[in-house]
């Protein structure tokens, strides 16, 4: 199978320098990486000396990031040029040596399903930054989701838990799944609604062990503030094609801090 990589980046140039360098140490390289560039000249510049790295420059000027539309974007260019397994890899996220060989062993033994790896969150780099060999010594995945055994995997019926800092699915799938919905704009939302998309159509989830990706720290806010509008009209969105909110435990959280309300009249946040 002809494997690529997808990875979408704005003005994220240290994170995206880490990400391909943790790539160049795979086991097993990619045939392809596009790596979208949102509205950024810079991760055009910085992709364009990296070996089977190719960058494609989205315009966008300001708002909310297209998120859906620029994987959209990368997935048909790697489709295009002879993809046969796609890797989504998140811009913070650092591969595993063994990344790759995993989603590729659960592809061939699972081609029409959604395959996603376990995440470890890390702590903030030391001066010298991460020490790429020995990031496993850091492995503590995230503990909501399944981290089955290396090696095996495992189904899962819980859409929901998919996120799309790290998955993977074969081009035959991804055409039936149709692509993330443009209609989400920013932050939140868009992978839920793609992972209940493909269970729709019949697509099973299933869980990769060994396929681990580390994701690099950056500050954050809990509930994330200021993504508050992007996750209100996501949220909308998404109530509008599924009939339930989704992150409802950002929205209760938003709600107990007197940023939003729910109106019972219209049945909506604002």
């Amino acid at each position: 199978m002809r494997v690529a990589v997808v990875t979408v980046a704005a003005h994220r140039d240290a994170h995206l320098r880490n990400h391909l360098l943790a790539l160049a140490r795979s086991e097993r390289t990619p045939d392809d990486h596009v790596v979208v560039a949102i509205g950024d000249p810079g991760t055009v510049d910085v992709v364009g000396t990296t070996p089977r790295a190719r960058p494609i420059l989205l315009p966008h000027d300001n708002g909310p990031l297209p998120l859906a539309a620029a994987r959209n974007t990368g997935a048909e260019a790697a489709v295009d040029a002879g993809a046969d397994l796609l890797i989504f890899l998140d811009v913070d996220c650092l591969a595993d040596p063994t990344l790759l060989d995993r989603y590729l062993a659960a592809a061939r033994t699972h081609p029409t399903s959604l395959l996603c790896g376990p995440v470890t969150y890390l702590p903030a780099a030391g001066p010298s930054g991460y020490d790429l060999r020995d990031l496993r010594r850091l492995r503590h995945p995230h503990p909501a989701r399944p981290d089955p055994p290396a090696g095996t995997v495992r189904a899962g019926t819980d859409y929901d838990l998919f996120w799309s800092l790290s998955f993977a699915l074969t081009a035959t799938t991804w055409s039936r799944i149709g692509g993330f919905c443009t209609d989400y704009t920013g932050y939140g939302g868009e992978d839920t609604d793609f992972a209940q998309t493909a269970a729709k159509r019949g697509i099973g989830l299933r869980w990769v062990g060994g396929a681990d990706a580390y994701h690099q720290h950056h500050p954050v806010s809990d509930p994330p503030v200021e993504h508050l509008r992007d996750i209100i009209a996501n949220a909308t969105v998404f109530h509008r094609r599924w009939g339930r909110w989704p992150m409802i435990g950002w929205l209760e959280a938003f709600a107990a801090q007197g940023l939003i309300t729910y109106d019972e009249t219209q049945q909506r946040w604002v």
